[in-house]
């Protein structure tokens, strides 16, 4: 399963590796298809690849961190 979504990440994660953390700790593979990064504020579009139950349980994982997950979309 393919899933495409825009995060947006506050600025207290903006030294953590949330990405990176993200395909360690889930059985997922990220697409980074656009994003920017300041000291203030985070976004990214990104693709996520994997089992739809490793998603969801990624997207719960940046949930809890604070981060904002918007506009998910499978991709066929």
């Amino acid at each position: 399963m393919e899933i495409k979504a825009e995060i947006t990440f506050p600025g207290e994660l903006k030294d953590e590796p949330i990405i990176c953390n993200l395909c360690k700790k889930f059985d997922i593979i990220i697409n980074i298809i656009e994003a920017s990064f300041s000291t203030e504020i985070g976004w990214a579009i990104l693709v996520f690849k994997g089992e739809e139950a490793e998603c969801k349980r990624a997207f719960d994982y940046l949930n809890n961190r604070g981060v904002k997950i918007e506009n998910i979309q499978p991709i066929q």
